[in-house]
């Protein structure tokens, strides 16, 4: 905990009360990955579950100096995917060099690779994030991935 900044720690614990529903100084470890990423990090879900987040609510609980050191470690950790390693991965699909992608196949990525999502989980992503086809069905890939990562 030593590499957290004095701001970070004052973040973490902002972010540590607003989930502390009951005010007695815990929160539930199912959410966890919403904490983390709250504090603008993106751990996937294996990483959630792997420090400690739990997919049922009331499971388990951790106290504020619990999740400190989960913080730190996730903060540290290289296997998250930045705004850029996103952009990338994405214009492979760009066959046109434009900056713009096909929705289907967006949809097909999302559905497929890496950490799946559900048809649902799809739909709702691509309702909340997605720019309205170009007549050639057609999207911008970086306003979706900003709407994404926000």
């Amino acid at each position: 905990m030593a590499d957290l900044s004095a701001r970070d720690v004052e973040r973490a614990n902002f972010v540590f009360s607003i989930y502390d529903f009951e005010g007695n100084g815990t929160v539930d470890a199912v959410n966890l990955g919403d904490m983390l990423r709250a504090l603008n990090l993106n751990p996937t879900l294996v990483t959630i579950e792997k420090v400690g987040g739990t997919k049922k609510k009331n499971e388990k609980k951790m106290k504020v100096e619990e999740f400190l050191p989960i913080y730190s470690q996730v903060k540290k950790d290289k296997e998250q995917g930045t705004f850029d390693d996103f952009l990338e991965c994405l214009k492979l699909y760009d066959k046109e060099d434009n900056g713009k992608m096909m929705a289907a196949e967006l949809s097909h990525t999302l559905l497929s690779l890496g950490e799946r999502l559900e048809d649902a989980e799809t739909e709702e992503v691509l309702a909340d994030c997605m720019d309205k086809e170009d007549d050639d069905g057609f999207i911008p890939i970086e306003p979706f991935l900003r709407k994404m990562m926000a």
